[in-house]
Order: structure tokens, then sequence, then C-alpha cells
């Protein structure tokens, strides 16, 4: 058969063997594929120069050496239809049909590689479950974000660039690669070469010559520092193993990390206190009864939680980096008690929210909790210790309460009253994409507040949400535009902006009749991305201000205090201030009951499908990595920040058990539905 017959005779004649000529072509695929690969890669480390400034140059080579095996594996799984195709008689053919596959299968991966720019810039991960939270969430709200908020325009002429260099150059290598013509070729040349063929591509797809299992994503942590081993990743194989764990959670591997009863005992010794008693523990992991040590003289009546979008601890001034962008929450914070060395458990808000007023960890395969079926759950957070028949409660919000399911989530708890984005009534600034601004959703919380019934207390649960892309800010702001930090500057702008409101709230409620009866408790939801990451889970972006404020608060318990603590703290450390007993099943602790000797410990994770976890106990952190040995180090937090590596195998290893017990005890209550309160334990 003459698969060339259009070419020019001259070509024909110097044409190459049928079946080499198309081993040749995919093999010039595959070398313009990864040298395609290879430059999206550079711009990535351009575009975070910041971050490799202090990266040895032979960590940064290691990582384009390593991420070449990563785009190996996508560039063999996209070739090897053809490969197999080179069984037909014909082989490839004419080709057509290849190269509009090798064009399409391309053009989508260049896609996600020019995607993950700007991705990693906001997330400090390469393309993970989180893109498919935002696809699953409303597509007319993300879409508004991504038009509003990032330079569109920009990406998709760098993607039609490269995607339009990737595809002349397959032309080119087609051109450049005529068959012969022949009469028929031998099966029995054919297969042997065939096979051979199929078992380099394999091979090429496994990304490594070692026996046993294929390149892994651990494979990329080859070094110390967090953006080299980033750097070595491949957007398109990270976002297809995250597709693949989204069906496949990672249960198993901590659920069978040491014997149930074990566990179960170590995460007891973590979680409990001298003050908790506990209550059916044949059945539920940590149901207790907390009597906290009363030392206020006279407790208060009503608490008030603020949860503040993306406000950093980096960028918070009375936390020891002071650059102007919270004069506001520093002046607050000199009449309160402010924990300087707090974290979230996790890095979106989802994760801000179930852990902070659910009280319950950010774990591995559940990260998107508020959305998944474990989500309707019973959990021992504020609603349920907070209860509608001895409080009255509300929730107010700038959006709408349909993103993330925070209203099914939190109703289904126990939350009653809720205040969003069309409830708010001529407001200064609305956004298209998330909703009113701060100063509105705080002007009408002071409203509700000032209406709430006298016939109980109440609490309530405000959340703030223009420090988030594309950023909600009206036209003419009331501050500043902070300059002098790069692509930070509106980042820090609307953090400043957002500061404003919440001082804008305080000077409104100072005067009203419950104030001086009221807890405020204020905490950041997640920090953000910054240029230093430090350690290996990038621990700056953990890093928030946790703030308590109240008559007494400050001359009781002093001004700072430095126990590590996480957001799962925050519920059993303000309802302990109310000064009675309470049963809960939190998997925190109340932060100012603890023993002196107590520096306090929290676990974290990233959003998305990272699997990196760490447990904080003290000054020092404990990091596993996805596959692969655990890390201990010792961190100190700005306004100089530093980490550094630690060899103590002692410690390591009873850190790394503390970790997974309490991992695996939490995972296994949630599966089993006992995280929340049962009613017979309310009424004991």
């Amino acid at each position: 058969m003459n698969a060339n017959h259009t070419q020019p005779p001259g070509a024909v004649r110097s044409g190459l063997d049928p079946l080499l000529a198309d081993i040749a072509f995919l093999l010039g695929y595959v070398l313009t594929y990864l040298g395609l690969m290879a430059v999206s890669r550079g711009i990535l480390l351009f575009l975070n120069s910041g971050l490799a400034a202090d990266i040895p140059a032979a960590d940064l080579a290691a990582a384009f050496v390593v991420g070449l095996r990563f785009d190996l594996i996508i560039a063999c799984i996209i070739g090897a239809p053809l490969v197999l195709a080179l069984l037909l008689p014909c082989g490839l053919g004419k080709r057509r049909l290849a190269l509009l596959w090798l064009g399409f299968a391309g053009a989508v991966t260049l896609f996600a590689a020019v995607t993950e720019l700007e991705f990693y810039r906001e997330f400090h991960t390469r393309l993970n479950s989180i893109a498919f939270h935002y696809l699953q969430a409303d597509a007319a709200t993300v879409s508004s974000m991504i038009w509003n908020g990032y330079p569109v325009v920009r990406y998709l002429l760098l993607w039609a660039l490269l995607t339009g260099t990737y595809i002349l150059m397959l032309r080119w290598i087609n051109r450049l690669t005529p068959k012969r013509a022949v009469a028929g070729y031998r099966a029995a040349l054919r297969v042997p070469i065939v096979l051979l063929a199929l078992f380099l591509t394999a091979w090429g797809g496994r990304g490594t010559l070692r026996s046993g299992p294929p390149l892994r994503w651990g494979d990329a942590f080859h070094s110390s520092h967090l953006f080299a081993n980033h750097l070595a990743l491949n957007g398109t194989y990270t976002l297809s193993k995250a597709a693949m764990d989204t069906s496949r959670k990672s249960d198993d591997q901590w659920l069978s990390a040491m014997p149930k009863d074990v566990a179960l005992a170590r995460t007891r010794e973590l979680l409990l206190t001298p003050q908790d008693e506990l209550l059916e523990p044949q059945k539920y992991s940590l149901l207790r009864r907390h009597t906290p040590i009363k030392r206020l003289a006279a407790p208060p009546r009503n608490l008030v939680l603020i949860v503040m979008e993306s406000f950093s601890g980096e960028f918070t001034g009375a936390l020891g980096n002071d650059i102007g962008v919270t004069p506001e929450f520093d002046k607050l914070a000199t009449q309160g008690l402010l924990f300087d060395r707090f974290f979230s458990n996790g890095t979106h808000t989802h994760q801000g929210m179930f852990a902070t007023v659910a009280c319950f960890p950010n774990l591995p395969g559940y990260e998107y909790l508020m959305q998944q079926p474990e989500g309707q759950n019973g959990f021992s957070g504020l609603p349920v210790m907070l209860d509608n028949e001895r409080f009255n409660d509300v929730y107010v919000y700038n959006g709408h309460f349909s993103w993330d399911n925070q209203e099914g989530f939190f109703r289904n708890q126990g939350m009653s009253r809720f205040v969003g984005r069309d409830d708010i009534e001529n407001p200064v600034f609305i956004d298209p994409t998330w909703g009113v601004s701060d100063q509105d959703m705080f002007a009408r919380a002071a409203e509700e507040l000032d209406r709430m019934p006298a016939d109980k207390p109440f609490y309530a649960v405000l959340q703030t949400l223009s420090n988030h892309t594309p950023y909600a800010l009206p036209e003419k702001l009331p501050v500043a535009n902070v300059s002098g930090h790069g692509n930070l500057d509106m980042h820090l702008t609307a953090q400043r902006y957002s500061d404003w409101a919440l001082g804008q709230f305080f000077d409104r409620v100072s005067t009203s009749p419950w104030f001086d009866d009221t807890l405020f408790v204020i905490v950041g939801d997640h920090g953000f991305s910054t240029q230093e990451q430090l350690s290996e889970i990038d621990l700056v972006r953990f890093r928030v201000p946790l703030l308590i404020l109240g008559p007494g608060i400050r001359e009781t318990y002093g001004a700072l205090n430095h126990t590590v603590g996480t957001q799962t703290d925050v519920v059993p450390t303000m309802v302990g201030l109310l000064g009675e007993p309470f049963v809960h099943q939190c998997w925190g602790r109340n932060l100012l009951s603890l023993p002196e000797t107590d520096q306090g410990m929290g676990m974290i994770k990233p959003s998305g499908s990272d699997q990196t976890v760490a447990l904080l106990s003290g000054d020092q952190i404990l990091i596993k990595p996805p596959q692969g040995k655990e890390s201990l180090g010792r961190y100190r937090l700005s306004p100089n920040g530093s980490y550094e590596q630690e060899e103590d195998g002692d410690r390591s290893e009873i850190l790394a058990g503390n970790l997974a017990a309490f991992v695996q005890t939490a995972m296994q209550s949630l599966r089993e539905n006992r995280t929340g309160v049962p009613a017979q334990g309310e009424k004991e």
C-alpha cells in the first residue's frame, strides 16, 4: 500500500521506511512536547522568581530534570494510542488523525500548564482537586471571579502562542519524516519493532527505570525547598491524580496506621485536659464534659465570632510585621488577648469555616467536607453547644450561602438565621461575583445585633469576603492603596480595606447596650501565598491571628498568649469563657485551661489533593509528605521567620505517631458518624 501517493516524487524516493518514518514522527512529537513543557516550567519559575531566590541552582536544575520525567509520562500516555496504531498495515497512514489527536491533546495539556501559572501564584500548589471544587461550584460565580480577578486575555494569548508553536512543529516534523512507497511490510518484522516501541512507551509512561512502582508524586520532593519540589511536578499529572483520588479516598493508609485502640489512646492523650471528663468512652472518641477554670469576674452573655477572609498573620502589625495594613486590628489587639502562634487548619475558606465553627479538622480526602456526604453528620461546634433553646443566632455574610453549601451545612448543625447578599439593601458596593462589600456586611451585622431579642443571649457568626479575588472593593476606597509589594499590592490593599471595615464595625457597636456583655473573637480563615515558603508545607499560608476581646479578658488573661493553636480550638475556648461546664466532642481544646507546661499543638493540611499533613507542637513541626519519610523542624514566625530541619529520631517518631493517631481517630469517627454530641450527652 502506498500511504504517500500525494507526496512529490522526490519526497517519496528520498522518504524513510514507512514504519521507521512513523516512529521518527512520534519521537519528534515527544521531543517537541517536552521542549514546550520545559518552556512552561521556565515561565512558572520566572513568575515566581522571588520564591526561587534562595534556592541553589543545583536544586532548580534538578527540578527541571525530574520535571522532564513527569512530562514524559504525559507525552507517552498521549502517544500510546498512536504507538498501538503502528500495528496496522498502513501504520499511521497519512497521519491526519494522528495530527488531530496530538494537536488536541497537546492543546489541552498546554492550557493546563498556562492555567496553573496563576493557579500556583494563588495557591502555591500545582493543579489539584481545588480546580474540581471550583468546577462543581456555581458556574456564573466562578466565571466572574476568573474574568474579573485575573489577566485572562493575556494568558489566552500565551496559550495560543504555545499551542500554535506546538502545532507548527508537529506539521514540520510530519513533512520532515515522509514515508517511502512500499508494496507491503512483513508482519514478522513489524510486530517486534512495534513491541519494542510499546515497551519504550510504557517505560517512559512509568517515568522511572526502577522496578516496583512508577514515578510518583512524592518523587518530586527532592529538595528541602518547597518551590523546587513543586516546580518538578506537571500540572496535568497532578490534576489527573486528583481526579482519580476523588473517587478513591486515601482512608485506608490512615485507618491502618496503627491498632485502633492505640490510636484512640494517643489521641485522647493529645486532646484531653485535666478539666475534661470522658462520657461514653466505649462509643465516642472524644465526647467529654469540660469544666472550665472560672477566672472572669463577670462572664460574657453573648458571643460574636468574626471570620476574616484571607487575613494573613504575616501582614498583621500586632503580630510583628507592621507595614501599615492592619491599623484597626492592631488597635483592637491593645484591648484584648492576642494569640501569636495560631494557624488555620487548611488554606481555603471552606476548611476554615468547618474547622472554626464545627471544630472538626481538615482531613485527607475530606477537604470539602461541607459538600460531601459525611458533611451531613452531626458535629460538636458552636450551634450545638449554644443551642436554639438557650441562644438566639444569626450568620451574616457578604455573598450567597449556597456557595460551599454553607447554609445547608450550618443549618443542619443547628443555626437558624442567615443574612446574605440578597438581604442587604442599598449596599455601598456590590461585586457581581461575590456580593456586597465588607463595610456593607458589617453595617448589616450591627443592625442585626442591635435588633436581637433580649429574652435570651445570642451568638453570631460574621464572615467577610472583600479580601478575595477579584476583591470586592468600592471604587473610591476609604484607605490608601498598598504599594511596594509587587503582585501582593492588591491583596494587601483588600486586607487593609477589610481591616478598616472591621474598625468601623467596632466604632458603631461600641455604644450598643449589648456591647459590654459580649465576647468578640476575631480569626482569619487562612493566609495567602507570599514570596516566602516557610518549611515544606508553606507554614506562612496557615498563619492567622486570633484575638479575643471582652470585659476583663486582657486584665485576666494578659495581652499575649504564645500557646500554639488552630481553628479547631476556637469554639471550646470561646464557650469556655462563659464559665459553665459544657459537653462537646471538638477536635480542639480550651486554650485558656491548659497546664502551664502545655505549649499547644494542632494538625494542619493544605487544601485540595495535596496529601501533605503536619503536626505543630510548640515551636516544632513534623511534616508528613504524600510519600516518603516525614521531616522534623523548628520554626520561628515573623518578623524574622525561619525554619531549620532537625535530626531527632526519637522526637520525630513520637510526633509522627501522634499525627497518625490523630488523623486515624478523627477519620474513623467521621466514617462511623460519631463526631457529634448525642442527645443523652446534652442532657447529662
